[in-house]
C-alpha cells in the first residue's frame, strides 16, 4: 500500500530560518498524534539557513489535509507566515512506495 508524501522548502526571511524550523518542529509533535501520521521531517539547508525542508508521509492526502484543520497547527501557521520571505508553493507530492 503506498502512503501520501509531500516534500518542500520554506524560505524564511533573512536571519530568520531556525525560528522557522523551530516553529515547524513544534508542529511536528502536534501533528505526531494525528490520524495517518508517518513522518513530518524538519531540515535545515546546508547551503541556505534561511531554507527549511520540510518531508511529510501519511497514510493519505485525506489524514494530511485533516491534520490542518487544527486549532494548534492553524495558530503555529500564522506564527510562521510572517517569517516567510515568499508564499510557500505547495511542495512536490509524492507516491510514497516504502516507508518503514
Amino acid at each position: 500500500m503506498t502512503k501520501y508524501g509531500l516534500h518542500g522548502k520554506l524560505q524564511a526571511t533573512p536571519g530568520n530560518g531556525q525560528q522557522l524550523a523551530d516553529i515547524l518542529l513544534e508542529a511536528s509533535k502536534l501533528v505526531s498524534t494525528a490520524k495517518g501520521f508517518g513522518l513530518y521531517m524538519v531540515s535545515l539547508d546546508q547551503e541556505d539557513k534561511d531554507a527549511v525542508i520540510v518531508t511529510e508521509v501519511w497514510d493519505s492526502k485525506e489524514d494530511h489535509d485533516e491534520s490542518l484543520k487544527s486549532e494548534a497547527v492553524r495558530t503555529l501557521i500564522g506564527k510562521a507566515m510572517p517569517l516567510l520571505a515568499e508564499m510557500p508553493k505547495g511542495g512536490q507530492v509524492l507516491e510514497v512506495l516504502n516507508f518503514e
